[in-house]
């Protein structure tokens, strides 16, 4: 019996939750043949596992490498932690589908998210057929609330007409139909700030069993005014939800989980494992009256003096703000904003605002939660415990200096929270981290380690996975993660990329 690949001797988790097996696995084409002893089988390629797990590929549920995935030092970033799969079009804004001026706003808007791509028109089956194997890993696409409404309205806060609302819903409709695995909104940024739970539901009735994926409206201590309306728009639609980075006190967060369950809302969440998050400068240190949609009304009120009395308010906020991404301020990048402020002979609302008028509020930050600590810590413990969680690192790889979770967030999940914590069994990682999102975002035939699904297989060290990614040194790739095959190509061998490109640009079935 001949196969393509032979992995060998080493422990399967294959996925399913059952503990690890001894096994061969075999691989023809792009999928996997067999799994067991396969004794006297032959094959062109024979890696030796002995000592190492055996798992399905890593499904990342929220990462940003819209454009940041055809970089090969992210592609290694994400195949040093095992991970085959991105879920791409988080937090409501991406780049398709969309006018020339909508690429151009989702560009500049979030250019310290997604970066840059290209220019448009776009639509999603051309932005699919773009990552279709030209990249080492697989993508999924979710539909962005934001550029979809920009598309419609523009920068507009007003509730849409009933004919705006009609030409939003056959922008998802069309989506659906070219292969987006779901529909996201990002309520904290604009324009999604602008919707209502009503246009939201109406948004999402065409989904079918694909989820409705959210940054909520409100985080942290706050939660229960954001879970309040995922409740509402997945009964009111009847759609799937999933909750993006739902990071806070568990105390505050489990029983809202719990209570969406009970009203039985078909809900998930993912958590990355870390306190600080990463995102846009401006939408941490703006008032909600700047229309940060519309960049060159915000330059105004930025240059004008209107925000004087608004800068003191955020005394206690500067010190918890790392520099992220600062065009042509690049010297700043990895500074505070105290630091890079007296640095520059400045007082930090004084430079935070140069920063802002000189990157057209392109720039990005990390931002300290004021939870940070022991509390923190298990907080984010109990979370990821919890059997509706799914792996996500909210990865941004935009800037000199961006958040480690892009790089480390999946092989701290195994090295610290499996190997060194205990807080899931490796069969149990598996499932959080490979067939439970698989199965989330539609992924059929993937997720699990079993004859016909396709071969995306990491194989791993469990003595040594570990995050190597730090807030001081953030572009670390992690190890212990040595061997990887997307669609049966492998991609990684001994740690170093192979330059094969076998992702597929993956369409819910």
């Amino acid at each position: 019996m001949a196969f393509d690949v032979i992995i060998s001797g080493g422990r399967v988790l294959d996925g399913t939750g059952a503990p690890p097996y001894r096994a061969d696995l075999a691989i023809r084409g792009d999928r996997v043949a067999a799994v067991g002893r396969l004794d006297g089988a032959e094959a062109a390629t024979v890696i030796d596992a002995r000592g190492r797990f055996v798992a399905p590929g890593f499904v990342d549920c929220h990462a940003h490498g819209d454009a940041a995935v055809f970089d090969p030092a992210v592609q290694l970033a994400a195949l040093r932690q095992g991970v085959t799969t991105f879920v791409l079009g988080q937090d409501g804004l991406s780049f398709a589908p969309g006018s020339a001026a909508t690429v151009a706003y989702a560009s500049r808007y979030f250019a310290a998210v997604n970066g840059p791509l290209t220019e448009g028109p776009l639509t999603v089956g051309e932005l699919l057929g773009g990552y279709d194997r030209a990249v080492a890993i697989n993508t999924a696409y979710l539909l962005p609330h934001g550029t979809i409404r920009y598309d419609v309205m523009g920068p507009s806060p007003a509730a849409p007409t009933r004919d705006e609302l009609a030409r939003m819903i056959a922008h998802v409709e069309r989506g659906l139909a070219e292969g987006a695995a779901g529909l996201s909104s990002g309520l904290e940024y604009l324009p999604g700030r602008y919707a209502s739970a009503e246009e939201l539901a109406a948004l999402c009735e065409p989904l079918g069993g694909r989820p409705y994926v959210t940054h909520m409206r409100a985080y942290g201590a706050a939660a229960g005014v954001g879970m309040s309306e995922v409740v509402e728009i997945a009964t009111r639609s009847g759609a799937a939800a999933h909750v993006s980075h739902l990071h806070g006190p568990a105390d505050v967060l489990l029983p809202l989980v719990e209570d969406a369950l009970a009203r039985d809302v078909d809900l998930t969440f993912d958590t990355y494992p870390y306190l600080r998050g990463n995102t846009i400068l401006a939408m941490v240190v703006l008032p909600p009256e700047v229309p940060g949609a519309d960049t060159g009304r915000a330059l105004e009120m930025l240059a004008s003096g209107e925000l004087d009395a608004w800068w003191p308010q955020l005394a206690e906020t500067w010190p918890r703000l790392t520099i992220s991404h600062a065009p042509g301020l690049a010297w700043a990048e990895g500074l505070d904003m105290v630091e890079a402020a007296e640095r520059a002979g400045l007082a930090p609302a004084e430079f935070c605002r140069r920063l802002l008028v000189e990157t057209r509020l392109e720039a990005g930050c990390v931002t300290a939660r004021p939870d940070e600590g022991p509390e923190g810590e298990e907080s984010v413990r109990r979370m990821l415990r919890h059997p509706s969680h799914t792996g996500g690192s909210d990865g941004i790889y935009v800037g000199g200096h961006p958040h480690p979770r892009g790089f480390g967030a999946f092989a701290r999940f195994l090295g610290q929270h499996v190997r060194e914590l205990g807080d899931w069994t490796w069969e149990q990682a598996t499932v959080h981290l490979a067939s439970h999102p698989a199965r989330r975002f539609g992924l059929a035939g993937r997720g699990l380690l079993r004859d016909g699904f396709a071969a995306d297989v990491v194989v791993f060290d469990p003595a040594t996975v570990a995050d190597r990614a730090t807030y001081a040194a953030p572009r670390l790739p992690a190890a212990g993660v040595d061997d990887v095959l997307v669609s049966g190509v492998r991609v990684l061998d001994g740690g170093e990329p192979t330059g094969a490109t076998p992702g597929r640009a993956l369409r819910p079935s």
